[in-house]
């Protein structure tokens, strides 16, 4: 019930524009602070995980940042735990969409260490969306459910199932529907199912509605394509802390430079 509402709410104030707010120059969400505890047991996922282990706080200087790192990192982990702390499901979607396909413990860590982050907004966001590639095949089985009931629960998708389209154009579809209201958006490598080309696309999407609306995306990324968007913040999670980076310093960029440079060379050392 709570979802159609949702589908219905989102209609009406498209249609009328009063989800209209005022114009704000920076991020919605200004800084997360990390306080840890006594009983914070550091042996433990994900509190074990150096950049995580010594966080104090991130800050969001512009209106796009991303995490990048190395796999087991944490990166996608630090936005699981934000999304969680801003009242996103554990598998993404909207605020209205909240849903567990795994056995539970599979969820402790992330719900534990959004327990120890503050948020500090500099407004509040009346959209948004976690878009998790891992699960947004979930997301598209929930919203079947919802359309069975709701025939207008594919509208702000672009008005058709996710499941009738590819992998591809199903995200793009998304980005390019789903997105068009503004607000507080957190992706987790969205270039997953994304051509070179469709890469692209989204990065023109993502700076149309940061330069026309209240929005602000935290992206976790392996794109070096993603990672050049201009004026983006970058945070390493390679290291022990977590630390800001320029994007030429990124091995994102670094190894697909040299490879696409030299393509047989590279392949000649590295099979050797």
């Amino acid at each position: 019930m709570a979802v159609a509402f949702y589908f219905c709410y989102t209609f009406f104030m498209k249609r009328t524009g009063k989800n209209r707010i005022p114009h704000l120059d920076g991020p919605l969400l200004d800084k997360v602070k990390v306080t840890f505890t006594d009983q914070t047991d550091f042996n433990q996922f994900p509190f074990s995980l150096p950049p995580i282990k010594n966080l104090n706080d991130i800050t969001f200087p512009t209106k796009v940042t991303f995490f990048v790192g190395e796999n087991g990192t944490g990166k996608s982990t630090i936005l699981e735990a934000i999304a969680n702390k801003a009242g996103f499901g554990p598998e993404g979607g909207s605020k209205n969409i909240n849903f567990k396909t795994a056995e539970e413990k599979n969820y402790t860590g992330i719900e534990q260490l959004a327990k120890h982050l503050t948020l500090s907004w500099r407004q509040k966001p009346t959209n948004g969306y976690f878009f998790r590639a891992e699960s947004f095949y979930n997301v598209a089985n929930y919203l079947e459910g919802v359309a069975r009931i709701d025939g207008r629960a594919f509208d702000p998708y672009g008005g058709k199932s996710l499941h009738a389209q590819s992998h591809g154009e199903s995200f793009l579809s998304f980005f390019k529907n789903r997105l068009s209201f503004g607000g507080f958006y957190i992706f987790d490598e969205p270039e997953a199912a994304l051509s070179p080309q469709r890469q692209l696309s989204l990065l023109a999407i993502i700076h149309d509605l940061c330069k026309k609306t209240n929005s602000q995306f935290i992206i976790a990324t392996h794109s070096p394509l993603l990672l050049a968007f201009p004026n983006s913040t970058i945070y390493s999670c390679d290291g022990d802390t977590l630390k800001k980076i320029a994007y030429n310093d990124t091995d994102h960029y670094q190894i697909t430079k040299n490879f696409l440079n030299a393509p047989e060379l590279y392949l000649k050392n590295l099979f050797e």
